[in-house]
């Protein structure tokens, strides 16, 4: 490294640099925000890791409350690193990391835990070197306990004196121009939205040999094989670009890419698959990356961001602002915490804390929860956001557990824990956000829900939200529960929650998600199979209120059921959303909440899509544990996963189809200019009724009707179809019932036969008519009443 210097120090006080540490032409600026800190040091490392400083700088406190410095000569992939005195440790000369001179408590009467002994990295930093679980600490001797702070002797010393500067995280100075292609800016009805974590997405070795799989899948000809180094990465992700736009999603929501803490060995209580634990919110995970050098996992993920946008495709990002990595009071104890950044530096700004300054969790279960009275908590947020939508191109975000950015703990007694729960629909927070969203062309979605409230629709105007009711009352409905009532308005859009949100657009409609079963074992499990060995397990928590049903057992039904959930989705009026691997029949032997998995079971196996029997073929090579096999075999050829295609066909059914992309709910009226879902009982006459299993939905639209035919109850059901305008007829288009799983229950639109005035529906299946303009030369309309 060349000579480091500080330069016009005088200047650094009065300075307005932004946040962050940033290159410029004249050197290098920093700023971290620390208003209760009495000193600040930067320090520069020449390792991330067994090495002390090579530099320290004292920097300047500005009016703001944030401490400045620039700083000329350093070189890009500089390591970084700061120590912060407080009231509660105030600075001596004679201090030296690693000893306990000038301490007085562990923490100040605001509750911020300024400790010098340690190391912090920016919380603005763009990269980081490690995260707290790293494996290669035990290369020292040491393991993530050297964080802590607190009286506790560890080897011999007090915890709070063990100095952590050759072990903590660093930022990384970065400075990326790799250009990222242009947003496909598509408007949010037309989206399907498939959730996905990187890993999961090409770490499965089956994505070496994609062209073979899929070479006799139409419409998957650009698909190509990803090579060993780059399964399992931001750049194996973009080159996934081609299955799943021919696949027939739109939008790709990848489960948390910030930098999270996760050991790389996946060490028993080191692990962390799903990644919702973040470490820092402007870094990208720096374990997907192919390329691990400073800079390659910004660049990279730029890469994989283009790849997605050159094939029309967006990237949702899904981000957890609601808690941090930094975790909360170590056994309960006020004095003791484990913080490596935002907590180092202003705990009583960031988190909230009890009357006594013990951390809160109460809405998150995760140790810690963020303070959204404080301003710089919703700076944090704002500043991450334009970074990954300007910088990083995201096109859109899942925030987990958003609620807890609706809530003002500032606003009531910090123990006062039934106003502390008060969710706030006007919070500036949730205000700023639907405003940034809107200038920038984003979509932002809630998790409208956590630990202390459940709030599906009480978002401001501008937010989508993940539609929980939705959920339920498909699941419920779709096992035979005749919840008829909550059926129809979900079913519908759920007016009566969204009609001020901005549109239909903003529910998005979801019967599985990551966490909880996924489509397939929903039909196959009665209860969660959490506890049974790896790969499938074990695993802790998991929801014991399913919804689900094994189906009696049956196979055949199974695979009736899946195809009946996918035709709701995919009818339904909002914006879709599938989890990754429904399409093809994924299982995770009934795992509801495989969270700190790092397992190749977990992952996409696309060895199941080119067969007819998908749970039945091999996890991997060397892994000895089976898929329990729940659905058999479909009545198709041996190649065919009709699974597989039958959710090809509805993807691309919807895009297709501007009255299956609708932002408004219709006037209810028949056979005028706008869309209307119209409900109706089986044989037509009247409004279903609470308790009705089976119904009928005109998708009313002008020159382009859809009438579908549910039948959930137990036994077979006439359906009464009348007939279409002059000059129309009507097709078949959908067929759930097993009759037809050899030619994958779906006919190409205006292939179908023609049919009309009714059918006869078998239990536990959905029938689709396509009105179609009526052909020159009429085909012999089909007899009715009969089987379809």
């Amino acid at each position: 490294m060349t000579d480091v210097i500080a330069l016009a120090q005088d200047s650094w006080s009065r300075a307005k640099w932004p946040l962050g540490t940033h290159p410029h032409a004249e050197g290098v600026t920093f700023a971290v925000y620390a208003p209760a800190a009495t000193r600040v040091e930067l320090e520069i490392y020449p390792e991330a890791l067994g090495v002390s400083a090579s530099h320290r700088f004292r920097l300047a406190k500005g009016r703001d409350g944030i401490w400045r410095g620039l700083l000329q000569g350093l070189q890009f992939g500089a390591l970084i690193g700061f120590r912060a005195w407080g009231r509660n440790w105030p600075y001596r000369k004679r201090w030296r990391p690693g000893t306990q001179i000038g301490f007085i408590s562990d923490l100040d009467e605001h509750g911020n835990r300024f400790n010098p002994n340690k190391v912090l990295f920016d919380p603005y930093a763009r990269e980081v070197t490690h995260n707290v679980f790293t494996d290669r600490l035990g290369e020292f001797g040491v393991n993530d306990g050297v964080f802590g702070t607190g009286g506790d002797i560890v080897d011999g010393v007090t915890r709070r004196s063990i100095d952590t500067g050759p072990y903590a995280p660093k930022g990384v100075l970065i400075a990326d121009y790799t250009p990222v292609t242009p947003k496909p800016r598509r408007p949010a009805e037309k989206a399907v939205i498939y959730e996905v974590q990187v890993e999961q997405l090409s770490g499965h070795p089956s994505v070496a040999r994609l062209t073979q799989l899929l070479g006799r899948e139409p419409g998957f000809e650009d698909v190509v094989d990803i090579q060993e180094d780059f399964q399992g990465t931001y750049k194996g992700a973009g080159m996934m670009a081609p299955y799943l736009k021919a696949l027939g999603v739109t939008t790709v929501e990848l489960l948390p890419i910030h930098e999270h803490n996760a050991s790389e060995s996946a060490r028993e209580g080191a692990t962390n698959a799903w990644g919702y634990m973040t470490l820092s919110f402007f870094a990208p995970n720096r374990r997907f990356a192919a390329d691990q050098s400073w800079g390659g996992p910004t660049r990279e993920f730029k890469e994989m961001v283009s790849a997605f946008h050159d094939a029309g495709l967006e990237v949702y990002l899904d981000v957890v602002y609601n808690h941090t990595a930094e975790g909360g009071n170590w056994n309960g104890d006020v004095n003791t915490t484990g913080f490596t950044s935002l907590g180092g530096f202003a705990c009583a700004e960031y988190y909230q804390m009890t009357a006594d300054k013990i951390m809160v969790d109460g809405a998150t279960g995760t140790s810690n929860q963020l303070n959204y009275s404080s301003d710089a908590a919703r700076r944090l947020v704002l500043d991450s956001l334009r970074y990954w939508t300007v910088e990083m191109q995201a096109d859109g975000f899942r925030f987990d557990l958003a609620t807890v950015l609706g809530r003002l703990p500032g606003a009531a007694d910090p123990d006062d824990w039934h106003r502390q729960r008060r969710f706030f629909s006007d919070h500036p927070l949730l205000v700023d956000i639907a405003t940034f969203a809107k200038e920038e062309n984003i979509e932002v979605i809630a998790e409208a829900w956590d630990l202390w409230g459940y709030e599906v629709g009480n978002f401001p105007r501008g937010w989508g939200e993940w539609n929980g009711r939705y959920r339920d009352a498909v699941r419920r409905f779709s096992k035979g529960d005749g919840n008829t009532v909550a059926f129809i308005d979900t079913f519908n859009g759920d007016y009566h929650h969204f009609h001020d949100s901005g549109g239909a657009q903003k529910t998005i409609n979801f019967i599985t998600a990551h966490d909880g079963f996924n489509m397939a074992d929903l039909v196959s499990y009665q209860h969660k199979n959490n506890d049974q060995p790896p790969p499938f397990g074990p695993s802790d928590g998991g929801s014991d209120d399913n919804l689900s049903w094994d189906s009696g057992g049956s196979q055949s039904l199974r695979r009736q059921r899946l195809r009946n959930l996918w035709a709701i989705l995919f009818l339904s009026r909002g914006v879709p959303m599938v989890v990754a691997g429904d399409e093809f029949g994924r299982t995770q032997n009934g795992n509801n909440n495989p969270w700190a998995l790092h397992s190749i079971a977990m992952r996409n196996n696309y060895a199941m899509i080119p067969t007819n029997a998908p749970q039945s073929v091999p996890v991997a090579d060397g892994v000895d544990a089976p898929y329990h096999d729940n659905l058999g075999r479909f009545d198709t050829a041996d190649h065919v996963n009709g699974m597989f295609r039958f959710a090809r066909f509805l993807a691309h059914l919807r895009q297709r189809h501007e009255s299956l992309q609708q932002r408004s709910w219709g006037d209810m009226i028949a056979d005028d200019k706008d869309v209307s879902y119209l409900f109706h009982t089986p044989s037509g006459e009247g409004f279903p009724s609470e308790g009705d299993r089976a119904l009928a939905i005109q998708i009313d639209s002008p020159g382009d009707d859809f009438w579908v035919m549910i039948n959930m109850a137990g036994h077979e059901v006439e359906f009464t179809v009348p007939p279409p305008p002059s000059g129309y007829v009507w097709r078949r288009l959908i067929n759930t019932s097993a009759e037809f799983e050899s030619r994958c229950n779906f006919w190409q639109e205006g292939e179908g036969a023609i049919v009309s005035g009714g059918v006869v529906l078998p239990a536990w299946s959905i029938a689709v008519w396509q009105e179609r303009p009526e052909p020159i030369r009429r085909s012999r309309s089909v007899g009715t009443r009969r089987r379809r």
